[in-house]
């Protein structure tokens, strides 16, 4: 499937993507310290102070210029190290060492952020505005549940856009020679700010046989897939998270972690060591994509054959993120589905049975 009459590249260059950006676990940012984070082409800082709410801050201080990071956390601020000057969670300057008068305009940018499946989001919208509702990050019970296991997270930095990441979503071809998992059936799903993946593969090298993998996109950089695979003969559930922030235009850090559901019948013991076992072949498998990603140029007009699936549709839901709202397309919540079975594609009208989502069960 290669029609397209848009073009690959991005509609803004040097802007970054409008939606909720994945940070990683809460819990590592409640250390008691400032956190530096290096993303958006610039530095913001993270901290939880004695309220235990995480807070994220321009990192570069409004007084003269110092890094909040390496500072430290009083109450509910963050104190500059080369002033002493204080600033709230709302960005306001609080506190000034030996000053009866606090400047105006001492406030540094307080960034939007929200936490939910135990991650903590910074919201970034190139437009300045605050998060539509429709947008919101949906609830994995599973994350409260003793039924499975905590996130397991690894993180590193990749060199290239963002947008070689989100391609896989739709790049059925690469499951065959990347991961030895040839698709037996595949479907993509483009709607709204959502875009869906359905795979089934008879074999996987990795991750076991009859592989059934269920994932979204929430946003350009929020992803998460529920899979479903036999191991030794027993089924194993998974939930795997695939997620990145920009760093600059030319490199991003990418996240992603495992979760897996407890098999009835077993000691803790028994369950930890097939959860360590899948949690080790789940990384191997990513990394067979971070191989690529590492080795790859940016084409924006690749040259795609009919087996290539709706990559350049994908291209044009993904360019909705670096669009001004005003100049979004009227059909964007009008779902485009591309399916393809017994090694045809076709575009559907409507969801199939085959592909329909049961992201919203787990």
């Amino acid at each position: 499937m290669t029609a397209s009459n848009s073009s690959g590249g991005l509609k803004a260059e040097g802007r970054y993507a409008r939606g909720w950006h994945c940070l990683g676990l809460a819990a590592d940012y409640r250390d008691g310290k400032p956190h530096s984070l290096n993303v958006f082409g610039t530095r913001l800082v993270a901290f939880a102070g004695e309220d235990q709410q995480v807070h994220i801050l321009d990192a570069w201080c409004p007084h003269m210029g110092a890094d909040l990071g390496l500072g430290e956390i009083k109450g509910n601020s963050v104190v500059c190290r080369f002033h002493g000057w204080s600033w709230g969670a709302d960005g306001a300057c609080n506190d000034i060492p030996c000053a009866k008068r606090i400047p105006p305009k001492a406030k540094a940018k307080a960034w939007l952020t929200c936490e939910q499946n135990q991650l903590l989001f910074v919201w970034h919208d190139p437009e300045g505005a605050p998060p539509p509702a429709d947008v919101s990050i949906p609830r994995i019970n599973a994350c409260f549940s003793d039924e499975w296991t905590g996130w397991t997270i690894r993180s590193m930095v990749i060199h290239n856009h963002c947008r070689e990441l989100v391609d896989n979503l739709a790049d059925v071809a690469h499951f065959g020679p990347v991961h030895g998992s040839p698709a037996s059936y595949f479907c993509n799903t483009f709607v709204g700010h959502t875009g869906y993946q359905m795979f089934r593969g008879t074999e996987s090298e990795l991750l076991g046989s009859t592989l059934v993998a269920d994932s979204a996109y929430f946003g350009p950089a929020y992803h998460i897939t529920r899979m479903v695979a036999e191991v030794d003969g027993k089924p194993v559930h998974s939930i795997l998270l695939n997620c990145h922030v920009p760093i600059d235009q030319g490199s991003f850090e990418l996240r992603y972690g495992v979760m897996v559901k407890k098999i009835p019948g077993l000691s803790d013991e028994e369950n930890d060591a097939i959860a360590k076992a899948y949690v080790e072949q789940a990384h191997k498998s990513f990394f067979q994509d971070v191989e690529i990603w590492h080795n790859k140029i940016r084409i924006d007009n690749p040259i795609l054959a009919e087996s290539d699936g709706p990559i350049y549709q994908l291209r044009d839901w993904y360019r909705q993120f670096y669009t001004d709202v005003k100049e979004l397309p009227d059909d964007l919540h009008q779902e485009k589905v591309f399916e393809r079975h017994d090694g045809a594609w076709r575009a559907l009208s409507e969801v199939p049975e085959a592909a329909r989502s049961q992201l919203h069960t787990i």
